[in-house]
């Protein structure tokens, strides 16, 4: 972790602990110092790579929504999926996931597409890829991130009880068969990008239906409505 000059917060430190003593990940770090050494520009900056993991610790995460890798442009990327700060474009598939949000309750666009609130609550943003290249999609596919987000799925699966986990597109919906059905809620649905959201992401109630699966274990609903 330190190899790539980023803390951690303590409980995933914990949990992921063996994770990071692995080859791989030493291979991963060793890369993206490489890469920087090169004059690349990578996203998100540094201190943001393990944003999902620094807002929502381990114990307190009730929803898991995976993306697949960082926005690509600059002041996009803030470490967790979908979400840009403040005063940047909401992107289309934001968009998308806020007007499904108004038809399944009531959400009113905040006007900013920051997500840091729901992060905040317990509902861990991430992507399968957690850097990438300046104007290069799925530029670091091949690093070995997969590798350490599988784990955290996997790590999450057993570790907890109750969590819902909302997968989008055939990507995400890959990454059903880490997850223990059994123990957890899993929502999929069709990816929430203008080329695929009428394809079932529009209608599929995910955020009703998780609170409703929170509140039937006994957990406190996310407030999905983000502050303007």
């Amino acid at each position: 972790m330190s190899q790539l000059n980023v803390q951690i917060e303590p409980s995933w430190k914990e949990v992921l602990a063996d994770e990071f003593g692995k080859p791989y990940f030493h291979a991963l770090a060793q890369r993206l110092r490489q890469m920087k050494r090169q004059g690349r520009t990578i996203y998100p900056p540094g201190p943001l790579i393990f944003n999902a993991f620094n807002t929502t610790p381990f114990d307190k995460v009730k929803v898991v929504i995976l993306g697949q890798d960082p926005y690509h442009n600059p002041g996009e990327a803030m470490g967790l999926c979908f979400s840009v700060p403040r005063g940047v474009k909401v992107p289309p598939s934001l968009e998308n996931i806020f007007k499904e949000l108004h038809d399944d309750v009531g959400f009113a666009h905040p006007g900013h597409g920051d997500l840091t609130a729901w992060a905040e609550q317990g509902v861990f943003l991430l992507n399968a890829i957690l850097t990438v290249e300046r104007n290069k999609p799925a530029s670091h596919r091949e690093l070995g991130w997969q590798t350490f987000t599988d784990a955290v799925i996997q790590k999450l699966s057993a570790r907890r009880e109750g969590l819902v986990f909302m997968l989008w597109g055939a990507f995400a919906k890959k990454k059903a068969v880490l997850i223990d059905p059994f123990r957890h809620l899993i929502l999929e649905a069709a990816h929430p990008s203008p080329l695929a959201a009428h394809k079932g992401f529009f209608g599929c109630r995910h955020f009703s239906k998780a609170n409703d699966y929170l509140r039937h274990n006994g957990k406190e609903p996310i407030n999905w409505q983000l502050p303007a």
